[in-house]
């Protein structure tokens, strides 16, 4: 990505290459450690310090072994393991180095460790010096000798600036740090100015203080005759001394600037991975000309703000481009369900700036179905980057086919988790998938290792819902455990269902039933609209920040003006499982009850289950159980039990001791009307109940 973002400023060929420190002695540089990749970079400076070329060392700290005697090394490694481990925030020793002609030089190194959220170190921002002269003379070697103490000065803003942008995510975060940061406000100076290159012209990014802003200066050309310019020109710092210098040197930007009262500057180029990225000027209106060691500090300085810039630069396009990918994965649009109010909302990790992560795999969906039904899902693929948001997006398509297509909420889980299963992929994924018919309020929910659900009551309530759940998708495909089981509820008109992912759940170091809880109360403290409470539960996801993604989906029921209901329900029972046949039973027994026919509950529950054993014992493969409301003269509750048998069932008189020809027997006396008809292969043998609709 680095070298992407370099390619793409357009430099020509024969540039000059980055020219060495102005002064051998009191050389610094800089240097930036990934320890979740391992990779060590460091700027020219740095280089040199080590005596090692650019092209001769590829990013691992080990390969600089050679310039590191044994001794020195170890007692490095244990100083900044040591560090790691207790919880510092820096540490800082002498080291000595072997060059290339096998001469040794002392260095001096300090390191800035970046951790997460959680306390984990993730990169380790610092410098390192040439500090053989500081120490050749023994008095200097003394901490507080009078002679070393301007030294640590200036090394002291240099350590200043390295531990303020560690801390540094976006280009603006830079600004502010080199504007604002105490002790190192302007760097000293007057005025500051700080341009990007961007397609060979420098936009500038940063002035101050107000009012400093040069007319005309604001995109310039580098070949134009300007100070900026010409130090990203020919990769030099540029130093003036005096007025006179500047207004001789630069004419045409002299004029504009004699109302700041302008005694010296340095323009800098920026320069990261050998490639200028920019310019900074800083105008001094205290001083005349600019010592030796004075220029190697801000050369320095310039050194580590510019690989502080092109970490935020990069860190911006991959969260654009995180989001971007996110968001074209996720539904453009919900779609309007007559009946329900919905409110979804997404919120990137990177909202909370963490670093190293890239996108996730949480996402969203509702989905449309026949019956005056709709399809909620919430689900979370594992992992932080494009291809856990590529797995999602297969994983959100094949889950809406499913549905789509009519199979049961168990059904399309298991399905969903054999996709995944088949798919080049080791990833596995959470999901929660609700199934609501919004005319009746009968939800099935299915739980595929995700958390549950949580329903917002009338009285401002709020309680979780809890669902017996199976393994993840592709876990469960993999291990041969596709049971799903379904859990049945009544969602009210004016109650609210709300599905979420853990990012909204998990805290360090919190117990997520905890979690749960927290979420149950901030929701019954809310508002009832599902648009405000979804904005209060992402508001303070974004006020706990924390890396991980949040998805929310919030459906409320609404009363339909059209109070005849048009529910459908269907269950899979397969022969031989017995779980099949209890969730069966669970959801009539829940459908009926929703649907006002409480009254006739126990006929339509031993009419059903008559079908449905008949179905299993006397033929072969699963019954399909539908439940369905029929709207005409009569409101009628229909019961439909379909079979892959085409041999009709025979209506006989038990003996005084049969145990059976009860069957057909017992669903004649119970039901206003029942029949039996084809389907396809098989056959379906349906009966009805007429139902009063109570005012």
């Amino acid at each position: 990505m680095a070298e992407r973002a370099a390619n793409a400023l357009s430099l020509p060929d024969d540039w000059p290459a980055h020219p060495d420190p102005i002064l051998a002695l009191n050389r610094m540089g800089s240097f930036d450690w990934d320890l979740d990749t391992g990779l060590l970079s460091m700027d020219a400076q740095a280089h040199e310090i080590f005596d090692i070329r650019p092209e001769e060392f590829d990013g691992r700290p080990e390969s600089l072994a050679d310039r590191v005697p044994r001794a020195e090394g170890h007692r490095l490694d244990a100083l900044v393991a040591r560090a790691l481990k207790d919880g510092s925030e820096n540490y800082g020793t002498y080291v000595r180095l072997r060059r290339r002609d096998g001469t040794l030089r002392w260095t001096h190194t300090q390191g800035y460790i970046r951790r997460d959220e959680t306390g984990r170190p993730r990169r380790i921002i610092g410098i390192v010096r040439d500090a053989t002269e500081e120490l050749e003379d023994g008095a200097a070697r003394q901490e507080g000798a009078a002679q070393s103490a301007a030294r640590r000065d200036q090394t002291n803003v240099v350590q200043t600036a390295t531990a303020a942008l560690a801390h540094a995510r976006t280009v603006q975060d830079v600004i502010d740090v080199v504007k604002d940061t105490p002790g190192l406000a302007l760097l000293g100076a007057k005025s500051l100015v700080l341009g990007l290159l961007e397609a060979g012209r420098i936009r500038l990014v940063a002035e101050g203080p107000a009012g400093s802003f040069v007319p005309g200066t604001l995109i310039t050309r580098i070949e134009e005759p300007y100070p900026m310019s010409e130090a990203v020109r020919t990769l030099s710092p540029r130093f003036i001394e005096s007025p006179e210098e500047f207004a001789e040197r630069y004419p045409i930007l002299w004029p504009h600037i004699t109302d700041l009262h302008i005694t010296s500057a340095a323009y800098l180029p920026l320069i990261a991975q050998g490639r200028p990225i920019g310019s900074m000027g800083l105008l001094y209106g205290d001083r005349h000309g600019f010592s030796p060691e004075e220029r190697n500090v801000l050369v320095a300085l310039g050194s580590s703000i510019a690989q502080s810039l092109q970490r935020a630069m990069l860190y911006e396009q991959e969260k654009d481009l995180a989001q971007g990918l996110q968001q074209a994965m996720l539904p453009r649009t919900i779609p309007s369900v007559p009946g329900a109010d919905v409110a979804v909302r997404y919120r990137s990790g990177y909202a909370g700036g963490s670093l190293g992560r890239d996108i996730g795999g949480d996402w969203y969906d509702l989905i449309p179905l026949p019956g005056g039904r709709v399809g909620a899902v919430i689900g979370d693929v594992q992992g932080h980057d494009t291809h856990a948001a590529a797995v999602m997006g297969q994983l959100r398509i094949v889950l809406r086919a499913y549905a789509a297509e009519g199979h049961t909420p168990a059904t399309v889980m298991a399905r969903a988790s054999v996709f995944l299963h088949e798919l080049d992929t080791d990833r596995f994924a959470t999901c929660l998938y609700a199934e609501a018919d919004l005319s009746t309020g009968v939800v099935q929910v299915v739980r595929a290792g995700h958390i549950d659900p949580l329903v917002r009551h009338n009285d401002g309530t709020c309680r979780r819902i809890t669902v017996d759940g199976g393994l993840p998708l592709g876990l469960s495909a993999e291990f041969g455990d596709l049971e799903y089981p379904v859990c049945a509820m009544e969602l009210d008109p004016g109650q609210s269902l709300v599905l979420c992912t853990d990012g909204l759940v998990e805290r360090p170091g919190a117990d997520l039933d905890d979690g749960m809880l927290a979420l149950a109360e901030s929701i019954a403290a809310g508002p009832e609209d599902v648009r405000g409470m979804a904005d209060r539960l992402i508001d303070m996801a974004e006020a706990r920040g924390g890396d991980d993604d949040v998805a929310l989906l919030v459906l409320r029921r609404r009363a339909l003006a059209d109070r005849q209901p048009l529910g459908r329900l269907q269950q899979h029972v397969a022969p031989g499982d017995p779980e099949a046949l209890t969730r069966a039973r669970h959801m009539i027994r829940t459908a009926v009850r929703a649907w006002g026919a409480r009254e006739r509950s126990d006929e339509i529950e031993l009419v059903a289950d008559e079908l449905i054993t008949n179905a299993l014992m006397h033929t072969e493969g699963a019954a399909i159980v539908t439940l369905r409301v029929l709207t005409g003269t009569n409101r009628r509750l229909r019961v439909e039990v379909e079979d892959s048998s085409s041999a009709l069932p025979r209506r006989r008189e038990p003996g005084e001791q049969g145990v059976s020809g009860r069957g057909l027997m017992l669903v004649d006396r119970l039901t206003d009307v029942w029949g039996v008809e084809a389907r396809g292969g098989g056959k379906c043998l349906w009966c009805e109940f007429v139902v009063v609709e109570r005012g």
